[in-house]
């Protein structure tokens, strides 16, 4: 499964390579005869997911032939797995990373099926098998903003898709929430998370064994637990 996560949510103007290298690298599953499918997962906090569907439907469609099936997530009502029955690849939406997680809880694997995925923002949070779910405080001190604390006071690690073996935060530098993902880290709530920054994704090949190219104008930035405290590797675009 070839997996994208990026930095931030979706913005084709000013970060269009990561669609277009989702589009170019999801082959399409059985015949020949018709165009790719795409499940699309989106939530908006104010009631109305489709409100958001097109800022990911229409890049992908301007792309290539490709068939979106939305997957609209409204509170209190998770997913149906088998609405990813018959799609070559999942898109996942950025916004309230909780409430991704608790509509896609139950179809981490319909999605692990698919040949690709693609998170943005929350999308990109709730992929690993333990996810940082947002939070702003570490044993009651602040390591981030309370504006990225996506509704919560500490920081909270969860089960997530299960689809890349690190934790990963967004927003990295430009939002400040690289200093969570080292708080984390260091607090021993994970071994090792993966920040990015906006503008930026991480693409991690079918069958990867957690090493990724970093793609688009940003860094990603590789923490991980050493000794009693960690270490932090920078790790810029083409690399």
């Amino acid at each position: 499964m070839g997996i994208f996560l990026a930095g931030a949510g979706p913005d084709y103007d000013s970060f269009p390579e990561v669609f277009r290298r989702f589009v170019q690298d999801t082959p399409r599953q059985g015949g020949e005869g018709r165009p790719v499918r795409i499940a699309v997962v989106v939530h908006h906090r104010g009631g109305y997911p489709e409100s958001v569907l097109q800022d990911y439907a229409g890049p992908l469609q301007s792309l290539a032939s490709c068939e979106v099936v939305p997957v609209l997530l409204r509170d209190g009502s998770p997913a149906d797995p088998a609405a990813f029955d018959g799609a070559d690849a999942v898109v996942v939406g950025g916004g309230l990373t909780p409430a991704y997680l608790a509509g896609l809880r139950g179809c981490a694997s319909a999605i692990a099926a698919r040949v690709a995925y693609l998170g943005f923002s929350a999308g990109a949070m709730i992929a690993p098998g333990r996810g940082l779910m947002g939070g702003y405080r570490v044993r009651g001190v602040e390591v981030c903003s309370e504006e990225c604390s996506e509704g919560l006071d500490e920081v909270e690690i969860r089960a997530g898709l299960g689809l890349v073996p690190f934790a990963v935060d967004v927003h990295a530098a430009q939002a400040g929430t690289l200093s969570r993902a080292v708080g984390a880290v260091a607090a021993g709530l994970v071994d090792r998370v993966v920040a990015v920054d906006e503008g930026t994704a991480i693409v991690l090949p079918d069958g990867g064994d957690g090493d990724f190219e970093v793609i688009g104008i940003g860094n990603c930035w590789d923490i991980r637990r050493s000794g009693t405290g960690c270490s932090v590797s920078v790790r810029p675009a083409g690399n």
